[in-house]
């Protein structure tokens, strides 16, 4: 799917006085299409998801679509540990206009393998005219979607690619040898997103594209051009924020470093997450000044 390729940012979500701050979400989709990210995430773990009720999700996602205006796909996360609960807020993410939702794993629940299939084609079947991104973060969910599992997801007509975010490149590897060419591989992990494109993904969805989303968007167009003399200049210079960017739970690094560059009012994170201290904060200064971001 080319509209699932290149560098998607997996977009905080602004608080203020504990509400959702349109405004500074809207300054910072503005910021990152002007940075030339090829994509917005709204609602993922880095949007806090997690702790957004049902009626702030809804709101995030359509003050998303509605600001990106088209220029970008908007890939709105839609997941939960509910099958019912997924299903609605992908609905409404069609509703909102959305180009396709990001479906992360049930958490907590712990599914077999069988589940996790039964979950996707149950959503699937239920939103069957939109794109849905499977989403694998094993270090999150305390489960891992295996290779096969993704194959037989793949063959469900509007399951069209996957964010992988196991770091692992042999499982990343089994993923695209084993699903259809046309199938997104996404990676899900900074770290090793030159090489998974480099070895058939189709790009990144990232949290340190928050902060630098110019490096990033031109470290993937690099490698997906072939380009990797200029992908490892990138990667090489980009290695050392993106390491910043998780001295903390993500996304509390990605957050406050936007409120020190001045892009949003706050950094604050929503409960139970919560600002980093102070020693942490001086080396996060540190790492982003010499990047030159403040």
């Amino acid at each position: 799917m080319t509209q699932f390729r290149g560098a998607f940012v997996a977009i905080v979500t602004p608080f203020q006085d504990g509400r959702v701050d349109e405004q500074g979400l809207k300054d910072l989709i503005e910021f990152q299409i002007a940075g030339g990210t090829h994509g917005i995430v709204p609602c993922g773990t880095t949007g806090e998801s997690a702790t957004l009720s049902h009626d702030e999700h809804h709101r995030v996602v359509e003050l998303t679509v509605r600001t990106v205006a088209g220029r970008v796909p908007v890939l709105a996360g839609t997941g939960s540990n509910s099958t019912s609960e997924s299903i609605e807020l992908t609905r409404a993410a069609k509703e909102a206009g959305a180009n396709g939702a990001l479906m992360i794993t049930p958490y907590y629940n712990k599914p077999s393998q069988e589940g996790l299939y039964q979950h996707f084609k149950a959503v699937a079947g239920a939103v069957p005219d939109l794109p849905i991104i499977l989403y694998n973060v094993p270090s999150r969910t305390a489960i891992n979607m295996l290779p096969a599992t993704v194959a037989r997801c793949a063959e469900i007509d509007n399951i069209v690619g996957i964010k992988e975010a196991t770091a692992d490149l042999n499982q990343i590897s089994q993923v695209i040898r084993s699903c259809p060419k046309d199938f997104s591989v996404m990676s899900g992990d900074d770290f090793t997103s030159m090489a998974t494109v480099a070895i058939g993904g189709t790009g990144v969805i990232s949290v340190t594209s928050n902060v630098a989303p110019a490096d990033m968007a031109q470290m993937i167009e690099a490698a997906l051009a072939n380009n990797l003399d200029k992908a490892r200049e990138l990667h090489y210079k980009l290695l050392p924020l993106m390491a910043a960017m998780f001295y903390d739970t993500n996304p509390v690094p990605a957050k406050q470093t936007l409120e020190l560059m001045g892009k949003i009012k706050s950094g604050a994170p929503r409960l139970p997450l919560y600002r980093m201290n102070e020693e942490t904060i001086g080396r996060l200064k540190a790492a982003i000044a010499e990047y030159g971001l403040i």
